[in-house]
């Protein structure tokens, strides 16, 4: 992949949180990527703590790259599609992290073109991101390590059919923000016992990021691994008959559901 040059349509913080990952990997040199971005402080800020080329034109950077990403809010992207995909090279990967914008409608910009369609979520700005990966017809097994090889050096990547996508949007790129609201609960939980806020904080985050470590590096499923923390007459079963009682795991799910309609909502209006 060194040799690839690699550009972004949009320089906030997912395009930032992607190219930061692909450098800290060594996939491609900083001077290997190019980002149009309209807001003047915003690339002189990219310029020069990555290194990279920073354009105000969407154009330049789609006419030299091999790799192209759509990093831009859902609301915009049709109109930037427009201005620019007659520019882009017919050889170009296309990928997408745009929010609703379905492989369909990318393909009909760029017919006969290999796409890509991608949820990552906010984690991969601290490279513990969790993206899925559907890929359209013209896309090659080369598109697909490419775009893997990419979204592995933020986090994790799965490779899915785009029906699943919704679904995906509705658990992994909205579930931070469910496990943030769980994060402050338990802090506040530990305040109310006499814990500090900062020491709360703190002892939540953690406790959540090594359980979901021990999921992820164990290979157990995560009913197993509550068992092996749930002793007869104990502190953790006393916690979760509570948890139990009030349906949180039913709160999750209706979550998640909810989440995955509202996608679907979206993907209707902006595919």
């Amino acid at each position: 992949m060194d040799n690839l040059k690699i550009g972004f349509i949009g320089g906030g913080a997912i395009a930032e949180a992607i190219l930061s990952g692909i450098i800290k990997a060594g996939l491609v040199p900083a001077r290997n990527i190019n980002v149009a971005e309209i807001i003047e402080s915003r690339r002189a800020y990219l310029q020069t703590t990555y290194n990279i080329e920073a354009q105000g034109e969407g154009n330049i950077v789609g006419s030299s790259v091999d790799v192209l990403f759509l990093t831009v809010k859902p609301q915009v992207v049709h109109g930037i599609l427009k201005s620019i995909y007659k520019s882009v090279k017919k050889d170009t990967l296309i990928i997408s992290v745009v929010a609703g914008l379905t492989l369909e409608s990318l393909q009909r910009y760029f017919s006969e073109q290999p796409v890509i369609r991608v949820m990552p979520n906010t984690p991969v700005a601290v490279g513990e991101g969790m993206a899925a990966i559907a890929m359209g017809q013209y896309a090659t097994e080369d598109d697909k390590k490419i775009a893997l090889e990419i979204f592995d050096s933020v986090g994790k990547a799965v490779v899915l059919s785009e029906s699943a996508m919704d679904a995906v949007t509705g658990l992994s790129g909205s579930g931070p923000g469910y496990a943030f609201v769980i994060i402050d609960a338990l802090a506040d939980a530990g305040v109310k016992m006499g814990l500090t806020r900062d020491v709360s904080i703190t002892l939540a985050a953690q406790t959540m990021l090594g359980a979901a470590k021990m999921v992820l590096e164990t290979g157990k499923h995560p009913a197993e691994l509550r068992d092996m923390v749930t002793s007869p007459g104990g502190t953790t079963i006393a916690g979760i008959y509570e948890l139990e009682k009030s349906a949180v795991r039913s709160a999750l799910i209706d979550a998640v559901e909810s989440a995955t309609n509202k996608s679907k909502s979206m993907g209707k209006k902006n595919g």
